[in-house]
C-alpha cells in the first residue's frame, strides 16, 4: 500500500465467510468513528437477510451502514453498478470522516472498489431469465457449447461445468455482440484515495467451526422459511446463491431437509477456501489472524498506526 499525505484512507476488511468481519468492523467502526459500507454482494438484497447474514438492526443504528438491504432481489445489480455508487458515496463520507471502512467478503465488490472493473454492459432482465431457464431444463453442457461456438477463449480459461460463468458470458455476448473475453482489460484503475486491505485469517477447524455453527444458527431464526418466500423468484441470479439454492433443492423434493442443511455447510466451507485463495494472490493484503486473545484488533491498530502520516 503506497500512501500520500491528506489522503483519505479506505480500510479494506475482508476474509472468508463466518470469520466474524462484521463484528469486528462494527467495532473498528465504533473506534474511528467512521462508517460501514458494506462489500457483501447479496447482503444488498433486503427479502434475504438471514440465509445472508447481514447486520442486526441493533448493529445497523450503532453504525451507519451502506449497501445493507437496499435492493429487491428481482432488481438487476451488478459489480459494476456497486463500483459507480460507492464511488459517488466515498467522497461524501470522506468529508465526514478522512477514514472509512469496507467490509465484506465478495472479491469482485472489493475489486471494483480498489482497482476497478472491466466495463461490462447492462444485462435486460429478459436475457438474464431466459438463460437461467435454459440452464435449468437442459442443464450446462449446451450452453457451454454455445460459448465455445462464440468465444472459445473464455471458455478456455474457466470450468466448463461453472455455469454461472458460463450463463454471464453468454449475457454479454447476446447483450452486446461482442465476446466476453473482449472486455477483460486487467487495468488497474488510480483512485483518489489510498486503502488498507485486511484480511482475517483463522486456524482451519476453528473457522469450519464457525461455519458449521453459523448455519445451525440461520436454521434457527428461520432461513427455511426466508427461502420459501423468495422461492417463486428462484430463477433469479440473486438467488443462486449459498443457502438458498439447496433450499430450493429440497423444496424441490430433490433432497432432504437434513441434506439442504449439510449442503449449505459444506458449500460455505468450500467458499471460504476459495476466498482465502483468492485474497492471498493479492500483494497488497495484509493478513490478520483471529485468535481467542482479541489481538487482531490491536494487529489492525497498528496497521493503521503505521499507515499514518508522521
Amino acid at each position: 500500500m503506497s500512501t500520500q499525505a491528506d489522503r483519505p484512507l479506505l480500510i479494506v476488511l475482508t476474509g472468508p465467510t463466518g470469520i466474524g468481519k462484521s463484528a469486528l468492523a462494527l467495532t473498528l467502526a465504533q473506534k474511528i468513528g467512521c462508517s460501514i459500507v458494506s462489500a457483501d454482494s447479496r447482503q444488498v438484497y433486503k427479502q434475504i437477510p438471514i440465509g445472508t447474514a447481514a447486520p442486526s438492526p441493533a448493529d445497523l443504528a450503532a453504525v451507519p451502514h451502506y449497501f445493507v438491504g437496499c435492493r429487491d432481489v428481482w432488481e438487476a445489480y451488478s459489480a459494476a453498478d456497486y463500483e459507480t455508487d460507492v464511488l459517488k458515496l466515498l467522497p461524501l463520507l470522506f468529508r465526514e470522516k478522512t477514514k472509512q471502512l469496507l467490509c465484506g467478503g465478495s472479491m469482485m465488490y472489493v475489486d471494483a472498489v480498489c482497482s476497478g472493473i472491466d466495463f461490462i454492459p447492462s444485462i435486460p432482465q429478459e436475457l438474464r431469465s431466459a438463460l437461467w431457464r435454459r440452464f435449468e431444463t437442459e442443464g450446462v453442457e449446451p450452453l457451454a457449447e454455445e460459448l465455445f461456438r462464440v468465444d472459445p477463449e473464455y471458455l478456455k480459461r474457466i470450468d466448463p461445468r461453472n455455469h454461472k460463468r458460463i450463463i454471464h458470458a453468454l449475457e454479454v455476448f447476446h447483450a452486446s455482440g461482442k465476446p466476453y473475453s473482449s472486455f477483460h482489460t486487467h487495468k488497474s484503475v488510480k483512485r483518489p484515495f489510498d486503502t488498507l486491505k485486511i484480511c482475517l485469517t483463522m486456524e482451519r477447524e476453528q473457522l469450519y467451526r464457525r461455519i458449521n455453527q453459523r448455519v445451525d444458527l440461520m436454521m434457527t431464526q428461520g432461513l427455511e422459511e426466508e427461502a420459501r418466500a423468495v422461492w417463486p423468484y428462484r430463477s433469479l441470479n440473486a438467488l443462486n446463491t449459498l443457502g438458498y439454492k439447496e433450499m430450493f433443492a429440497y423444496f424441490d423434493g430433490q433432497i432432504t431437509l437434513d441434506e439442504a442443511v449439510d449442503l449449505i455447510r459444506r458449500n460455505s466451507r468450500h467458499y471460504a477456501r476459495k476466498q482465502l485463495a483468492w485474497w492471498r494472490r493479492d500483494p497488497e493484503m495484509n493478513f490478520v489472524k483471529i485468535r481467542e486473545d482479541a489481538s487482531a484488533m490491536k494487529i489492525i491498530e497498528e496497521l493503521l498506526e503505521a499507515q499514518s502520516p508522521t
